[in-house]
C-alpha cells in the first residue's frame, strides 16, 4: 500500500489517520516549530527577507529534512515571508525591514514523508498599537477554531468561531484562501475556511488532519494577487495578519503539531 494512501476516507473524502500516525505528525510539526523559533532574532530593521528565507533553507537541510515549498509549482523557496498588506505567498527577496514591519513567516518541512505546516507572525523593531491589536486578534482567532476541534463538531463551526470572534472586533476574515488537510501530503481535502455557518460542513472524526490559518485584515477582506502569481495582498492596503497550526482531532478534543518549543509563538513573547 502507498504510505500516502493508508487509512480510510470519509464520503466527504477527507482521510482518517491511525493513532500511530500521530507520531510522523508530531516530529515535522516540532521540526516547523523549532525553526520558527531559531529565527527570531532574525527579525529586525535592515535584515532583508531573503536572508531569513536562506537561515530557513540551512536549518531544514541541517535536520535532513525536506522543505514542501521548494519546487512546489515552480516555488522556489523554503518559507513564504509576507509583510505588512501582504496576505500571505510572499516571496522572500532584497528588499529590507524597516521599524514597525510586521510579518508573517510560514514553513513547512517534510520530516519521514510527514507534512508539518506552520506559521506566525514577528515584528522588526517597535510595534505600532493598531498592529498589536491585528495580532492579538489573528491570534485569538486561530485558538477561537482550535476549541471548536473535537469529534462530532463540524468544519462550520470552526468557521464560524473564528469569523464571529473576527468581525466582533470590527476586523475582516480573508475568504480567498483557507487551510487544508495533510498528513503525507501537501494539501488535501478538507477545505478548512475561516468563516461559516455553525453544524454545517464534514463532521470532524478522529484521525483527521488539517491546518487552521486565519488571515485577518485590519480593513476589509478582500485580497487580490500580483503579477508575480504568488503574493496576496489586501485589496485596501491594510495591514494583514495570520498564524497557522497543524493538529489532528483525538477521541477527546485536538492535539496542535506545531507548538512553538520556546513559547515563542506569539511576537510579543520577549
Amino acid at each position: 500500500m502507498d504510505e500516502r494512501t493508508k487509512g480510510r476516507l470519509t464520503k466527504d473524502g477527507i482521510r482518517i489517520f491511525d493513532p500511530e500516525d500521530f507520531a510522523g505528525m508530531r516530529g515535522a510539526g516540532a521540526l516547523a516549530a523549532r525553526i520558527l523559533d531559531d529565527i527570531a532574532p532574525l527579525v529586525e530593521p535592515g535584515q532583508t527577507t531573503g536572508a531569513i528565507d536562506a537561515a530557513i533553507t540551512k536549518m531544514v537541510d541541517d535536520a535532513g529534512a525536506t522543505s514542501a515549498t521548494i519546487g512546489y509549482k515552480g516555488y522556489q523557496h523554503a518559507s513564504c515571508i509576507s509583510v505588512n498588506h501582504v496576505v500571505c505567498h510572499g516571496i522572500p527577496g532584497d528588499k529590507r525591514l524597516k521599524d514597525g514591519d510586521i510579518l508573517n513567516v510560514d514553513v513547512t518541512v517534510i520530516v519521514d514523508g510527514w507534512y508539518g505546516d506552520t506559521s506566525r507572525m514577528y515584528v522588526a523593531g517597535k510595534l505600532s498599537r493598531k498592529a498589536e491589536r491585528l495580532i492579538q486578534v489573528t491570534h485569538d482567532a486561530l485558538f477561537k477554531g482550535i476549541e471548536a476541534v473535537k469529534p462530532g463538531n463540524t468544519f462550520g463551526d470552526i468557521g464560524y468561531a473564528i469569523q464571529s470572534f473576527v468581525e466582533a472586533e470590527r476586523m475582516g476574515v480573508v475568504r480567498d484562501f483557507c487551510g487544508h488537510g495533510l498528513g503525507r501530503v501537501f494539501h488535501a481535502p478538507p477545505n478548512v475556511l475561516h468563516y461559516g455557518r455553525p453544524g454545517t460542513g464534514a463532521t470532524l472524526e478522529p484521525g483527521m488532519f488539517f491546518t487552521i490559518e486565519p488571515m485577518v485584515n485590519l480593513g476589509r477582506p478582500e485580497t487580490k494577487v500580483l503579477a508575480d502569481e504568488w503574493t496576496a495582498v489586501t485589496r485596501d492596503k491594510s495591514l494583514s495578519a495570520q498564524f497557522e497550526h497543524s493538529v489532528g482531532v483525538t477521541e477527546d478534543g485536538v492535539e496542535l503539531f506545531t507548538l512553538s518549543p520556546g513559547g515563542k509563538f506569539h511576537p510579543t513573547w520577549g
